[in-house]
């Protein structure tokens, strides 16, 4: 089986998010299970490592419509070690930006460009896939410009489309106004991505793909709840004879503590030893006195509402002072970097806070910790919750979306974390409470980090669910 993976970015060239994480992982994932897998990205410039950038060659280059002009684009090539080919679509117009991934005032037309990109490449390159996956609002028009344009092609006709839903929050939505001028849809088929009186990318990707996935069970039928849904309820509710949910995997060997470069001693689940040296460096690394055995917390997230941080402020001096530890890192919404700073200030000795996204970092806070905070309004998967599992750091999260599916409760047989299910700030400080007082019970609180370091986040039992998916699309065309 043939499958092109299609994201805006992708691990280890470009990445601001789990998107990333999945688009490096799934198709090495797909590759293993005697699949053949290619993904295709906007080749940024500015963003891949020059280490990267050495690997990969121009392959061909073709113009693509927009709107009223033809616009260049160069394929580059790359195939890696373990058997994924890499497309790299160029325009140094579009994707050589100064500053990040996202966020440009002309959005809509990049990754318009982007989609269309994506299907004419089919015609010069030699790689003719039976399924294309679509990840996310940015490759949301691939599947809408395939049922225009490319349905009835011969070379490409009988593809089947699935499209990935990360987090429905961010959906492309614009003004009508860009419809025929920079997207390049007919007026008569504006009823595609035309939704509350905007266009809308993810609709039109919902609207006419084959089948449409989440990365959880549980996220798949919180969409169809209007609190969860973004204004996308509507859709969803009509579509869910084609809609499923698949619990998203890590990357088990870039996330190893018996193998990591990053961390400053290797352990395992028989072998826990470096763990206890892994949280002294720690603590010696971000200005914690690290003589006494104080449970540390450790939260790695973008500084946003949704993730909870809300819930934090109103009862983070009580966190404290209850004798925990906190490392934070992350960045997102000025009022809740200040509200760390500020914390840091009155608990110089036990709260940490580094502002911004640093890898090597979050690697040793994922294996220095004891616990992991993770209280998400909403959360369709979440990564770091497996990722500190793998570390030995027992999660604290709230019962939603991927995380209610990956983490089971200690008041449980076989409990890996503990979970709290109202969005409430109480309840989030009882789960810490409950945390605190397993952490002194030395013998259960080792118990539990076996637990932990023994659940199976891999991707082999969820690459398996979508090849399952995949040979049922290929068998339509039967």
């Amino acid at each position: 089986m043939k499958i092109l993976y299609a994201a805006s970015e992708a691990q280890p060239f470009a990445a601001s998010g789990g998107l990333a994480d999945v688009a490096g992982s799934l198709p090495k994932a797909l590759v293993k299970e005697g699949h053949e897998c290619a993904v295709v990205m906007p080749y940024y410039k500015n963003t891949i490592k020059p280490e990267h950038q050495k690997k990969i060659t121009f392959l061909t280059s073709f113009n693509v419509p927009v709107g009223w002009r033809a616009q260049y684009c160069g394929v580059f090539t790359y195939d890696a070690p373990d058997g994924v080919k890499y497309f790299f679509l160029d325009n140094e117009y579009y994707f050589k930006r100064d500053f990040g991934i996202y966020g440009y005032y002309d959005d809509a037309e990049r990754y318009a460009f982007f989609s269309r990109a994506v299907l004419e490449m089919l015609h010069h390159v030699d790689y003719k896939p039976e399924i294309i996956n679509s990840n996310d609002w940015q490759c949301a028009l691939i599947p809408v410009y395939y049922q225009i344009y490319f349905k009835y092609d011969s070379e490409l006709k009988n593809i089947r489309n699935v499209f990935t839903i990360h987090n429905i929050a961010y959906q492309g939505q614009y003004g009508m106004n860009l419809l025929e001028e920079i997207l390049s849809i007919p007026r008569h088929m504006a009823n595609i991505v035309e939704y509350d009186r905007d266009i809308n990318f993810m609709k039109g990707a919902i609207e006419v793909a084959d089948k449409v996935t989440t990365v959880s069970p549980t996220y798949a039928t919180e969409i169809l709840d209007p609190w969860f849904s973004h204004g996308l309820d509507r859709v969803l509710t009509s579509k869910q004879y084609k809609t499923c949910g698949f619990l998203n995997g890590i990357d088990t060997d870039m996330y190893n503590p018996q193998t990591d470069p990053d961390i400053p001693a290797k352990f395992s689940v028989k072998s826990k030893a470096g763990k206890k040296i892994c949280k002294a460096k720690l603590l010696e690394e971000v200005g914690l006195a690290s003589d006494s055995d104080e449970p540390v917390i450790g939260i790695i997230s973008r500084l946003v509402e949704h993730k909870g941080f809300d819930l934090i402020k109103q009862v983070f001096d009580r966190i404290v002072e209850q004798g925990f530890k906190v490392v934070i890192l992350g960045s997102g919404d000025p009022h809740y970097e200040q509200f760390f700073i500020d914390a840091h200030r009155r608990h110089p000795d036990k709260v940490s806070f580094t502002c911004g996204y640093f890898p090597p970092l979050a690697k040793r806070i994922y294996a220095g910790s004891d616990m992991f905070l993770m209280p998400s309004k909403s959360e369709p998967c979440g990564l770091a919750q497996m990722i500190s599992l793998r570390y030995g750091t027992v999660p604290i999260v709230r019962a939603t979306g991927g995380l209610k599916d990956s983490i089971i409760d200690c008041g449980e047989k076989d409990g890996t974390g503990f979970t709290f299910l109202n969005y409430d700030a109480e309840d989030m400080f009882g789960a810490t409470e409950r945390a605190f007082n397993a952490y002194n019970d030395r013998k259960a609180w080792n118990a539990l980090v076996t637990r932990a370091m023994k659940a199976d986040f891999s991707w082999s039992v969820s690459a398996k669910l979508y090849i399952g998916l995949y040979e049922e699309l290929i068998s339509w065309n039967l």
